[in-house]
């Protein structure tokens, strides 16, 4: 799987109408407006997130490998 960093991830979240609810210390917690779903993101810089971090929120937005 792609290595993706929280900063990265995070666009492409908003790209699929997720929406920045607030940021707290180094999380950011992500709305689906549509179903009210929360994801909170961890972002450290540029590190890429783990992958099991990862694979759970592509599961939770409905993504597959080729939307990275």
């Amino acid at each position: 799987m792609k290595q993706v960093s929280g900063k990265e991830f995070a666009k492409i979240l908003e790209q699929h109408g997720w929406q920045l609810s607030r940021i707290k210390g180094s999380h950011h917690i992500y709305v689906n407006p549509k179903n009210n779903n929360i994801i909170s993101l961890p972002i450290h810089g540029n590190k890429p997130l783990r992958p099991g971090i990862l694979k759970g929120m592509m599961k939770l937005m409905g993504l597959s490998k080729e939307d990275l």
